[in-house]
């Protein structure tokens, strides 16, 4: 049996200014916000202002990647996704995902179910990051 990947779209996430939270019981926080953005690649739509990924440095050294945000489709869909990551130190880019995703019955709902990998690339000094989100399926 082999895992195989299928592209399914491109976001392309715009974002604000970091919230430095500080030093907590489980690590440094940073709130990194979502304030826009692209779909395209499969699916077409922007990202809507108003996410964030909660982003926890760890006493390892390892970053966690937490992000919730929403993208609306051109057909006026809305997909709510929550993509997280654990980040090893000193690990170069992409940075490998799990997306998960909530559509409303309008939307392609086919994204509530299955196993999906975002290959994220951040691109910091432009203010943003790409995530190219695959679907997995098992040929046997």
């Amino acid at each position: 049996m082999r895992v195989r990947g299928t592209h399914v779209f491109t976001i392309d996430a715009l974002l604000g200014p970091v919230v430095d939270v500080g030093q907590t019981p489980t690590g440094h926080r940073r709130v990194i916000p979502v304030v826009g953005g692209t779909v395209s690649d499969g699916m077409i739509g922007t990202v809507l202002p108003g996410g964030a990924d909660w982003n926890l440095e760890r006493p390892d050294g390892s970053t966690e990647l937490w992000a919730r945000y929403e993208i609306r489709l051109v057909d006026g869909a809305v997909v709510s996704v929550t993509n997280t990551a654990v980040h090893a130190p000193g690990a170069s880019a992409p940075i490998l995902t799990s997306p998960r995703f909530d559509v409303g019955a309008d939307g392609p709902v086919d994204l509530r179910t299955g196993a999906y990998v975002g290959l994220l690339t951040p691109r910091l000094d432009e203010g943003r990051v790409r995530i190219e989100v695959h679907r997995l399926r098992a040929d046997l």
